[in-house]
Protein backbone atom coordinates (compact mmCIF):
# COMPACT_ATOMS: atom_id res chain seq x y z
CA UNK A 1 0.00 0.00 0.00
CA UNK A 2 1.11 3.64 -0.01
CA UNK A 3 0.24 7.20 -0.78
CA UNK A 4 -2.41 6.41 -3.40
CA UNK A 5 -4.22 4.11 -1.00
CA UNK A 6 -4.02 6.70 1.80
CA UNK A 7 -5.51 9.32 -0.50
CA UNK A 8 -8.37 6.98 -1.45
CA UNK A 9 -9.02 6.23 2.24
CA UNK A 10 -9.04 9.95 3.04
CA UNK A 11 -11.62 10.51 0.29
CA UNK A 12 -13.80 7.77 1.76
CA UNK A 13 -13.47 9.24 5.23
CA UNK A 14 -14.39 12.68 3.90
CA UNK A 15 -17.49 11.25 2.24
CA UNK A 16 -18.52 9.55 5.46
CA UNK A 17 -18.02 12.74 7.45
CA UNK A 18 -20.13 14.63 4.91
CA UNK A 19 -22.83 11.97 5.30
CA UNK A 20 -22.62 12.40 9.08
CA UNK A 21 -22.95 16.15 8.65
CA UNK A 22 -26.04 15.59 6.49
CA UNK A 23 -27.59 13.24 9.05
CA UNK A 24 -26.96 15.73 11.87
CA UNK A 25 -28.46 18.51 9.75
CA UNK A 26 -31.44 16.27 9.05
CA UNK A 27 -31.84 15.62 12.79
CA UNK A 28 -31.58 19.36 13.43
CA UNK A 29 -34.38 20.09 10.97
CA UNK A 30 -36.56 17.44 12.61
CA UNK A 31 -35.93 18.95 16.04
CA UNK A 32 -36.69 22.48 14.85
CA UNK A 33 -39.88 21.29 13.14
CA UNK A 34 -40.97 19.40 16.25
CA UNK A 35 -41.16 16.08 14.38
CA UNK A 36 -40.20 14.05 17.44
CA UNK A 37 -41.59 10.80 16.02
CA UNK A 38 -38.58 10.65 13.66
CA UNK A 39 -35.83 11.55 16.14
CA UNK A 40 -35.19 7.94 17.14
CA UNK A 41 -34.74 6.89 13.50
CA UNK A 42 -32.47 9.85 12.78
CA UNK A 43 -30.39 9.03 15.85
CA UNK A 44 -29.98 5.40 14.77
CA UNK A 45 -28.85 6.56 11.33
CA UNK A 46 -26.31 8.90 12.93
CA UNK A 47 -25.00 6.07 15.11
CA UNK A 48 -24.65 3.84 12.05
CA UNK A 49 -22.65 6.49 10.18
CA UNK A 50 -20.51 7.11 13.29
CA UNK A 51 -19.63 3.42 13.37
CA UNK A 52 -18.56 3.59 9.71
CA UNK A 53 -16.52 6.74 10.39
CA UNK A 54 -14.79 4.99 13.29
CA UNK A 55 -13.91 1.98 11.14
CA UNK A 56 -12.70 4.20 8.28
CA UNK A 57 -10.55 6.16 10.73
CA UNK A 58 -8.89 2.98 11.96
CA UNK A 59 -8.15 1.77 8.44
CA UNK A 60 -6.87 5.21 7.45
CA UNK A 61 -4.67 5.29 10.56
CA UNK A 62 -3.04 2.02 9.58
CA UNK A 63 -2.31 3.24 6.07
CA UNK A 64 -1.07 6.60 7.36
CA UNK A 65 1.29 4.68 9.61
CA UNK A 66 2.71 2.86 6.58
CA UNK A 67 3.19 6.13 4.68
CA UNK A 68 4.80 7.73 7.74
CA UNK A 69 7.38 4.95 7.97
CA UNK A 70 7.95 5.14 4.21
CA UNK A 71 8.62 8.90 4.54
CA UNK A 72 10.92 8.48 7.54
CA UNK A 73 8.73 9.70 10.41
CA UNK A 74 7.43 7.71 13.40
CA UNK A 75 4.55 5.39 12.59
CA UNK A 76 2.30 7.12 15.15
CA UNK A 77 2.65 10.52 13.44
CA UNK A 78 -0.46 12.59 12.80
CA UNK A 79 -1.54 13.40 9.28
CA UNK A 80 -0.22 16.95 9.77
CA UNK A 81 3.19 15.55 10.76
CA UNK A 82 3.17 13.22 7.78
CA UNK A 83 2.38 16.17 5.50
CA UNK A 84 5.35 18.09 6.92
CA UNK A 85 7.67 15.23 5.99
CA UNK A 86 6.26 14.76 2.47
CA UNK A 87 8.88 14.51 -0.26
CA UNK A 88 8.92 16.82 -3.25
CA UNK A 89 5.89 16.32 -5.43
CA UNK A 90 2.12 16.70 -5.34
CA UNK A 91 1.44 14.62 -2.20
CA UNK A 92 1.99 17.48 0.22
CA UNK A 93 -0.66 19.56 -1.53
CA UNK A 94 -3.06 16.63 -1.91
CA UNK A 95 -2.83 15.59 1.74
CA UNK A 96 -3.03 19.23 2.89
CA UNK A 97 -6.30 19.58 0.95
CA UNK A 98 -7.62 16.38 2.57
CA UNK A 99 -6.64 17.59 6.03
CA UNK A 100 -8.26 20.99 5.47
CA UNK A 101 -11.51 19.40 4.29
CA UNK A 102 -11.54 16.95 7.20
CA UNK A 103 -11.03 19.78 9.70
CA UNK A 104 -13.69 21.96 8.08
CA UNK A 105 -16.27 19.18 8.04
CA UNK A 106 -15.41 18.19 11.61
CA UNK A 107 -15.94 21.77 12.76
CA UNK A 108 -19.38 21.86 11.15
CA UNK A 109 -20.24 18.47 12.65
CA UNK A 110 -19.33 19.77 16.11
CA UNK A 111 -21.49 22.85 15.60
CA UNK A 112 -24.49 20.78 14.51
CA UNK A 113 -23.99 18.29 17.35
CA UNK A 114 -23.96 21.13 19.89
CA UNK A 115 -27.06 22.77 18.38
CA UNK A 116 -28.94 19.47 18.38
CA UNK A 117 -27.93 18.83 21.96
CA UNK A 118 -29.33 22.22 22.98
CA UNK A 119 -32.65 21.42 21.31
CA UNK A 120 -32.80 18.02 22.97
CA UNK A 121 -32.01 19.50 26.39
CA UNK A 122 -34.71 22.14 25.93
CA UNK A 123 -37.21 19.46 24.92
CA UNK A 124 -36.23 17.38 27.94
CA UNK A 125 -36.68 20.35 30.31
CA UNK A 126 -40.04 21.15 28.75
CA UNK A 127 -41.15 17.55 29.18
CA UNK A 128 -40.01 17.51 32.79
CA UNK A 129 -41.89 20.75 33.49
CA UNK A 130 -45.02 19.33 31.86
CA UNK A 131 -44.76 16.13 33.89
CA UNK A 132 -44.24 18.09 37.11
CA UNK A 133 -47.36 20.13 36.48
CA UNK A 134 -49.63 17.14 35.77
CA UNK A 135 -50.61 16.70 39.40
CA UNK A 136 -51.52 20.38 39.79
CA UNK A 137 -54.23 20.57 37.12
CA UNK A 138 -57.70 19.99 38.64
CA UNK A 139 -59.22 19.54 35.18
CA UNK A 140 -57.40 16.21 34.64
CA UNK A 141 -59.21 12.93 35.11
CA UNK A 142 -57.88 9.55 36.13
CA UNK A 143 -58.19 6.27 34.16
CA UNK A 144 -61.59 5.53 35.74
CA UNK A 145 -62.96 9.00 35.08
CA UNK A 146 -62.34 10.28 38.59
CA UNK A 147 -60.76 13.65 39.33
CA UNK A 148 -57.22 13.85 40.73
CA UNK A 149 -58.55 14.55 44.18
CA UNK A 150 -60.19 11.10 44.14
CA UNK A 151 -57.41 9.23 42.34
CA UNK A 152 -54.31 7.62 43.84
CA UNK A 153 -52.04 10.18 42.21
CA UNK A 154 -50.53 7.72 39.75
CA UNK A 155 -50.41 8.67 36.08
CA UNK A 156 -49.60 6.70 32.97
CA UNK A 157 -47.14 8.62 30.86
CA UNK A 158 -45.84 7.56 27.47
CA UNK A 159 -42.10 8.14 27.78
CA UNK A 160 -41.19 7.02 24.25
CA UNK A 161 -40.37 9.87 21.88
Amino acid sequence: MGTNELSVLLWKERELLELLQFKLDEQHLLLVAGKTQWIDLATREIESVLQKVHTAGLVRGLEASNVAVEWGVPDDSSLAQIIESAPEGPWKEIFTAHLGALRSTSTEISRLRDANEQYLRAAYRSTQETLASLGDDPSLYGPKGSSPAQSSGAHIIDTNL
